[in-house]
Parts: C-alpha cells; structure tokens; sequence
C-alpha cells in the first residue's frame, strides 16, 4: 500500500505511516475537524520511487490545487522526541509535477544533517519517511500548547498567531500574537474554540500536546497536528492541593535519573535508623516525603513552608540549594496556595522522644571528638572496619527470595544504627569546627582566606582515593603508551582477562571498587565491576608533564598554604577579637584534624550497598535475560517477580524511560505539583557581556581552555583545563587532581564538587544555569571562585 487516506489511518500504522499521519488519523477518529488529504506510506519510500501515477490521480481527487506537502517520518511526533522543524514542509504546491518534486524532497530531509544530529541525539538508530499531502488555505494559523512549554504548568495553555500560514511562527520570521489562559477559563470566539480542542485532544492523548492549527475564511477552526511536548519535565504525582517539591540529588551531585531500585533501596536503607530513634515508619515507603519525579528526588517541602515559625527561617536554611532555588522558595511564600496553616510538619511527640535519646549521645560524643580528635577520628575508621565485618550477605546456595529478603531487610543494619558505628560524631565534629570558623570570623577573615585553610585537608577517604589512583598512574609511567593509548574499554576487559602490567588496581578496587560516579544508586555498576572510567583518568594523569602540576605535589602545597593561612588569621582573630579569635584559632586547628572525615559516613554506607547490589543482580540472573533489569523494578515489586509474577513489559517501559532521561539536559531546582519550573518564573535580571553568573564554591582564580564534560565515564581532559560540567559527585573527583578550575551548573557549597575542590585548592564557581550549553570546550575563560563568576574571554 504507496498511497492511504488520512481518515482511514489510526495510531497503530505509525510504522507504514509515520508519526504526523498517525497523529492525524488519530484526531480524524476522534471526530476532529481535520483537511482532507491522503498519505504517501513508507512502502513507496522503501522503494525510493514516487507513485507518480496514483500521487497525481490522489491530488486530482483531493480537487487539485495548492497543498501542503509535509514529511511524517516513522520517528516523529513520538513522545519522547517530537522532530519538531527536522524533516521538511512545503506549502502552496500546484501541480502534478510540484507535488513530485515536494515528495522527493520530503524523502530526502530525512537524511540531512540536523535530522541525522536530531536522532543520533535522541537515541534513535533508524527512520523512514512517508509524506501527508493536505488541503490547507487558512485565513489564521498557529500552535496551541495544552500545557506551558516554558514553565511547565500543565493547567495553563499557550497560543502563538499569525495571518496566514503558521509556518512564519514555526521559522521565528514573525512576531506573533500570543496568549496564555488557564486550561479552566474560558476565552471568547476562536480562542475558546482552541481551549476545548486542546482539552479533547490533551484527554483523548493522555498527555500535554503541541497542536497545529489554521482557521479559515469561514472561522472554522482545522487541526493540523498534534503530537506530544516531549520538552516538559515530567509532572509529580497527582495530588489534591498544591505541592512544593525541591531536587535533592545535586545537593549529592547527582543529577541523572535514578534507576526504580535505586529510590527503593534508598528509602529501605533509611528505615531502621529512623525505627531506631523512634520514629514510626511506613516500610511500603520510609520516606513519602522523598518523590521521585523523573527519575530525580524531589523533597516535599510543603508543609514546612506552610508553617508560619519555620517558613521564615527557609530562606536562609536553603542557601545550600543555591541562590536560584532559594529566591524561587521566597516567590512561592507570596503565593496564596502556600500560605501557614495551623500544625506541625511532623510528629512533635516524634521529635521531642527521638531528642532525649540523641543530645545526651551528641553532647558527649562531639565534646569526646574536639577534646580527643586523633582518637575519635581512629574510632571512625574502626566504625568503617566494623561495618566491613558485619556486613554478611546470604551464601552460595541462597535462594532468589533469601537473597532479596537480606537486601531489603538486612543489608543496612551494620550502618543504619544510632550513631553509624561511632562514625557519626566525629564526623558532625568536623563539619561544626570547618563551618563555625566563617560565623567567628565574620569582618575578620574573608572567604577566600577562610576557603584557604580548608585546602590540602587530611584524612578525606575521597582525597585519598584520587590520590591513591595518581600513584597507580605513577606506576603506569613505565607502560605509558599502553596505558595512555588505548581505549579504556579495551584496558578494563585486559584487566579483567589478567593481561595488563599491575599496576596496583587489584588493590585499588578491593578498597574503593564500590566507589562510581552516582553511587548512591544501587543500580549504577560499581568500578569493581567496570573499571574503565579508572583507566581514562590515569590516562589523563600521564598527560601531566610538569612536575610541579602533579596531583599529589598540588595537595601538599594546598596543605601548606592552608597551615600558613591558619596561623596568620590565629594572631589576626586573637588581637581583633580576643575572645572569638580564640574559638576560632581552636575549631580551625581541630578542622585540619576532623573536617576530612565528611565523606567517611558515605564510604562507610556504600559497603552495605555495593553488597545489596551484588545480591539483587544475581537475584536478576535468575529471574530475567539481563540481570539489571530487575534494577528498574522497586523491592515490592522485585518481590512480585520472585513470587512469579511477569513484570518484563514494566521493566521494558521503564527502561527506555530512564534511557529517555539520561538525555535530559537540565533539571528544575524547585517544582510545583502542578509541573511549574519555579525558577522560570523568575525576571531576567541584567547580564554582563561575556559573564555567566553563578555562586562562589571555592574560592580562587584561574584562567584556561574549558572542556565540557557531561559523563566522567571516559572523559578526556588535559592537565590546566578547567572542567565544565552539569554536576559533580566523588565519582568526577578524580578529574579534579589535573584541573585548574571547576565549573558546574548545579550544585551547593557543601556538595562534593566544590568541597574537595577547596581541598585542592583549585576555584569552583557553581549553580551557573545551562554552562554546559553556554560554553564551548576550547574556549578561554576566567573563572572567579568567591565572586561566582565566568568570564568568556575573547580569542
């Protein structure tokens, strides 16, 4: 079948009809008033010959005349990539011998190289193109969205119109007129017509949709097209009041999509320690004020906005989520819908129990830590070796449901007590005596010096990681072509086959092998089980020829600036502020000996993880063809399938939703139950020509090429460069021993990116909005660390 009437066609054709006239066929069949018009199949285009016989004699039927020739490719107007402007439209054709050419051309659009990049981009291999020809001859046309593309808001609809054909408004030669309603309010004349037809058609497709439409000299309003908005972020759940939710992960340095399982696993992981303070816990879901949203967790930060003695300490609380999200919070307390309402946000009797039994446990352990730092930081590391030891996953001969049981109930609870072992208080130690030193010392000290004795700090499990990985470079020295030529695929599978000089990687990954980059998802492969994003960065690390560049060389004058700054501001403090300056001189020097233990409390949980995550995979071995695929289930339902249950059609979909996501570009901070992006509401403010302005992470300077990263996995970077990145977690850190500079899109100064960055003493600048895509690896910039600026130097 070459040629098929629109009225004829229905969604399930989509791969003889392409995504356009299956959209079109679709609307026919729902009784909306669409342009007559037929369809040139895929078939014809398999054989790359136009029916030139039946395309003339179709067009005569369809009353001759100008038309509109548009390509409907097989992978168009899906819902997760919409091609919108990729293939080719041609209006106002006449003639047998036009109407030819127009298919022809359509055909060949397909192929071009902004639709080849548009694929390749949106993960999509293959493609074929069939061709609607319609009657179109509107007096007024343009594009309705059913939800608003630029926030987000699902309840409020967009218009753009122009005289005449849309196109001008889909090329951007015109200014159109433009309204925005809300989805419940009713317009007059033509606008109204187009609010119920996007309410059809957003119910009768199931989800927000990008409509094309004409009017003509009779006022009749004609659909031309509608397809998803495949831009928007996914919406939150379906809820009766509003909600506000805030992105959690970048505070992590996370931004990609967590796995089903991973979510899961987080929120059982959390369980037993809140049942051990006290509290009740729902074990169907631990934490129901963590959403996931896209993937991404969300905190529901609601009912504390609603409450009128917490709303007004948020502001300041929240400048760890940087300062996009924090004035985004301070907009929505102007908004009605979040205005205080009586009670609490949580149980006080909760609270007031799980408080007795915690500050006399805190008072006395941060007091044992700043009495006796060297002994409460080897009491942390024997936390870590106890956690090691009681972590006792099920034999050999366990069965599937033994297997998940140990994950779900008893993987966590050589971590998940008190005081985690006796890692917690010196660990809250260290925090409290590198954070206090900036409030003494305010007017005193400033940040960048305060930034300085934070540098070269001991006793970081993640520092000493990437400083253990430089010295598995040094060894690589003797090897340097193999190891500094060959692809780290290729490096990791010799590795694995026992074909590579030892360097010491057996002993690197028996320490950190369940380290990775987004790590706190037990559905991310561990580097014990993949090492090749380890053997890229030694790559790097061999491109160091100076040797007052390399890393360990750059830590140790980091420490000694830091030693130097910190007796300098001691006498500086004593003589300006006696008292404080005392205080101050204390916690900095108790700083260098604790601060480093932030990341120990991490390390320490991923040893329960990475062995959970060895128990679901081989529970995943017996139940499916992939042994991951029981990462996009959640522990309900992984029990389910152990219980025989087929849940390979929800591991199908989910999957691709997440591959979906990975390609996902940014995130919202902070966002409405509505699907509102709050920051897109923000006003524009003025910008400085060639500046892009962010938040100071680490204070410094530093001038250099970019090189825009967006997955460590792989990444190449050569020693100067400064790193352009979307986010950063201890799995990027490695990176950072050869960088002069850190640039990321997200983030909070208390993250992982700009904390060890302040350890090596390199400037990092984050929360700049869209680096990634505002920047070009290669181009000179200056980054500024306390001030939060990029500069986009010339040349």
């Amino acid at each position: 079948m070459k040629l098929i009437k629109l009225p004829e066609i229905d969604a399930s054709m989509i791969d003889l009809v392409g995504g356009k006239a299956a959209g079109l066929g679709e609307m026919i069949k729902a009784g909306e008033r669409v342009p007559d018009g037929f369809c040139v199949t895929v078939e014809a285009y398999g054989a790359r010959e136009v029916p030139e016989e039946e395309l003339v004699d179709a067009y005569e039927r369809l009353g001759g005349g100008k038309v509109a020739v548009r390509s409907s490719a097989t992978a168009e107007d899906l819902p997760e990539a919409s091609f919108a402007g990729q293939q080719d439209t041609y209006l106002n054709v006449e003639g047998g011998e036009a109407l030819i050419d127009a298919v022809r051309r359509c055909w060949d659009s397909l192929h071009t190289e902004r639709a080849v990049a548009y694929r390749a981009n949106a993960g999509i291999q293959d493609a074929a193109m069939a061709v609607v020809v319609q009657r179109v001859d509107p007096e007024r046309a343009g594009v309705l969205f059913t939800a608003n593309p630029i926030t987000g808001r699902r309840t409020q609809m967009v218009v753009d119109a122009a005289q005449g054909l849309g196109t001008a408004i889909v090329d951007g030669t015109v200014v159109p007129d433009h309204h925005e309603f809300d989805d419940d309010a009713a317009q007059d004349g033509w606008l109204e017509d187009l609010r119920t037809a996007g309410l059809r058609l957003r119910e009768h497709f199931g989800s927000p949709q990008d409509i094309e439409w004409a009017i003509d000299r009779d006022g009749a309003l004609w659909l031309l097209q509608s397809r998803p908005i495949t831009t928007l972020f996914p919406a939150p759940p379906a809820t009766d009041d509003a909600r506000l939710y805030l992105e959690f992960g970048h505070i992590q340095g996370m931004l990609r999509p967590m796995t089903p399982m991973g979510v899961s696993m987080l929120k059982a992981g959390a369980a037993p320690w809140f049942e051990a303070v006290g509290a009740k816990v729902d074990r169907r879901d631990p934490l129901p004020r963590m959403v996931p949203i896209g993937g991404r967790l969300f905190f529901d930060l609601t009912d504390f906005l609603r409450n009128k003695a917490i709303r007004e300490r948020l502001g300041v609380s929240l400048e760890v989520y940087g300062p996009r999200v924090q004035s985004a919070v301070r907009r929505i307390m102007h908004d009605p819908r979040f205005a205080p309402r009586p009670g609490l946000p949580f149980n006080l009797r909760t609270v007031t129990k799980a408080v007795a039994l915690m500050a006399p446990r805190a008072v006395a352990g941060l007091a044992a830590a700043m009495a006796r730092p060297d002994a409460a930081r080897a009491k942390a590391y024997r936390g870590v070796q106890k956690v090691r030891r009681l972590t006792v996953p099920p034999g050999k001969n366990a069965t599937a449901a033994e297997r998940l049981r140990w994950a779900m109930e008893d993987s966590h609870k050589p971590i998940m007590n008190l005081d985690m072992q006796g890692i917690v208080w010196p660990l809250a130690a260290g925090i409290i005596a590198g954070t206090a030193p900036a409030f003494l010392l305010e007017g005193v000290a400033t940040e960048e010096e305060l930034d300085t004795v934070l540098g070269g700090m001991p006793y970081n499990v993640t520092t000493e990681m990437d400083l253990a990985l430089w010295k598995l470079a040094v060894k690589a020295r003797e090897h340097r072509d193999l190891f500094g030529n060959t692809p780290s695929e290729e490096l990791a599978a010799r590795y694995r086959e026992g074909d590579l000089p030892d360097i010491g990687m057996a002993a690197f990954l028996g320490k950190y092998g369940m380290r990775a980059a987004a790590e706190i998802d037990v559905g991310m492969p561990r580097w014990a089980e993949d090492p090749a994003p380890l053997f890229s960065t030694i790559a790097n690390y061999l491109r160091v020829d100076d040797p007052g560049q390399a890393p360990d060389r750059r830590f140790e004058q980091a420490a000694a600036r830091a030693e130097r700054m910190l007796t300098m501001l001691a006498r500086r403090a004593r003589r300006r502020r006696p008292i404080r300056g005392r205080i101050a001189s204390f916690l900095m020097r108790r700083s260098r000996k604790l601060t480093g233990l932030r990341e120990i409390g991490k390390f320490a949980w991923l040893i329960p993880l990475r062995a959970a995550r060895e128990q679901l995979l081989l529970v995943g071995e017996e139940l499916f063809e992939r042994p991951d695929d029981i990462m996009f289930l959640d522990l309900a339902e992984a029990r389910q399938a152990v219980d025989g249950a087929d849940l390979r059609p929800v591991i199908a979909a989910r999957r691709a939703e997440y591959e979906r996501e990975l390609r996902r570009p940014t995130v919202p901070g902070a966002l409405l139950s509505d699907g509102t992006d709050v920051e897109a509401l923000a006003p524009q403010g003025p910008e400085e020509d060639g500046v892009l302005t962010g938040m100071a992470g680490a204070a410094g300077r530093a001038t250099g090429r970019a090189r825009v990263i967006r997955d460590p996995a792989d990444a190449h970077i050569e020693p100067g460069e400064i790193l352009v990145a979307p986010t950063t977690d201890p799995g990027w850190t490695p990176l950072f021993l050869t960088t002069a500079g850190l640039v990321t899109e997200t983030g909070s100064p208390v993250a992982h990116g700009p904390t060890v960055a302040r350890e090596y003493g390199i400037p990092a600048v984050i929360c700049v909005r869209n680096a990634t895509h505002e920047i070009r690896t290669g181009q000179l910039i200056t980054i500024d660390g306390a001030a939060g600026t990029v500069r986009i130097e010339e040349g």
